[in-house]
């Protein structure tokens, strides 16, 4: 048996974490946060704080020759009410010089029970775990790691067989986005395969994800966080949330998506702002929200989607994908005459219908593993090659 490493304790700080705005001190550890505490407190909503508390895009980055790094951590992971399935394990991805070096999970953490119909959540208190990662090699290196986009995630202590250092800055551009659960990670491998991360990795920048699973609504605090955080590239993709939380009507969507764009541009007057649509989506083309859950198929472990809007009722000003596409359309080239910076792309750009085809949604409302993948590719090469939206301004 080999001999057990001289451990040395590191505590997670600020300067250890890239792609989070706040770190909030707990009992045992910190909470890496995407928003900062007083967006937090401005909505009260449990879906909003679950999802802002997932820490997609998040990673720990620092610079070590150890060859064994092990991470405790407090994972709270969700569950549907009826399920009959126990909930996943996320994923942390491993990185050794910018290159996928292994992958793990923690077993145990709370279980956050999510009733939908009754909108209420329960908490079932559980242990904490281990991640561990050895065999790394035994030089001067650059160590990521990439927390679960899907688990809330208390850091509780980083644990190393040798002296650990910030890494370097980097010196890429950064890019902010802002998007719904696909753009949050619903439904990818992992953190480092979201269809953001994919885009940034292939486009070779910095990726802030503000994405907010159920919570891309156009709220006032997220455009401010949006504002407050230095960005060379920013886009923000609505439309699907909207639809299926019935949220608003035609009237209040075009101004709050005028205010959502002012507020940006008070921080980033100039910096390339990019308004995504939605991707296809079958079931919301035309027909309004709300949505639903399909209670038979998750008796049988399967999560589905339903909408449960009526066609007729679109005259009365509620909303749909088309509808949403037509309206972003015409505000983005409204604004660009006097924005110049201002761009908009079409989601079915992205996820079409022949995708569809080929790679139905599981869930009839997000796209898989391979679908991210693919997603993430024409969003660099759309947005971040030279000849894409984002491109004369790369340099």
């Amino acid at each position: 048996m080999g001999t057990e490493p001289q451990w040395i304790t590191i505590p997670v700080t600020a300067d250890l974490l890239r792609g989070a705005l706040d770190l909030e001190r707990t009992n045992q550890g910190v909470l890496p946060h995407r928003l900062p505490a007083h967006a937090r407190a401005q909505c009260a909503d449990p879906g909003f704080l679950l999802a802002e508390g997932q820490p997609t895009g998040v990673r720990l980055v620092f610079r070590t020759r150890a060859t064994v790094v092990e991470l405790d951590a407090l994972p709270t992971k969700c569950v549907h009410a009826g399920s009959p399935l126990p909930p996943d394990d996320g994923v942390y991805d491993l990185f050794i010089d910018g290159r996928p070096a292994g992958r793990g999970s923690i077993a145990g953490g709370n279980t956050l029970t999510l009733d939908l119909d009754a909108g209420t959540t329960q908490q079932q208190p559980g242990p904490a775990g281990t991640l561990r990662f050895a065999d790394l090699p035994d030089r001067a290196k650059d160590v990521e790691i990439w927390l679960p986009y899907n688990e809330t995630t208390e850091l509780i202590a980083l644990r190393t067989d040798a002296p650990v250092e910030p890494a370097p800055q980097s010196d890429r551009k950064v890019w902010s986005h802002h998007g719904s659960s696909i753009s949050h990670g619903s439904d990818a491998a992992s953190s480092s395969t979201t269809w953001p991360a994919t885009a940034a990795a292939l486009a070779g920048v910095e990726l802030i994800n503000l994405s907010l699973a159920g919570s891309a609504l156009l709220d006032p605090f997220t455009a401010r966080a949006m504002r407050d955080t230095p960005a060379d590239f920013i886009s923000f993709k609505i439309g699907i949330n909207l639809v299926n939380h019935d949220l608003m009507r035609l009237r209040a969507f075009a101004p709050a998506v005028h205010g959502f764009l002012d507020t940006i541009r008070d921080g980033h007057p100039v910096t390339p702002l990019l308004v995504v649509s939605p991707l296809l989506c079958p079931i919301f083309e035309d027909t309004p929200g709300p949505v639903d859950i399909d209670h038979t198929a998750l008796s049988t472990g399967q999560i589905r989607f339903r909408a449960l809007g009526d066609p007729a009722d679109v005259v009365s000003g509620k909303l749909t994908l088309r509808i949403i596409r037509d309206e972003l359309a015409r505000i983005v080239t409204q604004r660009a005459a006097e924005d110049p910076h201002l761009y908009y792309m079409d989601g079915r750009d992205l996820y079409g219908e022949a995708d569809a085809v080929e790679l139905p949604m599981p869930d009839d409302l997000h796209p898989d593993a391979a679908a991210h993948r693919r997603i993430g590719e024409r969003f660099a090469k759309l947005a971040f090659a030279p000849s894409g939206l984002f491109g004369e301004q790369r340099e």
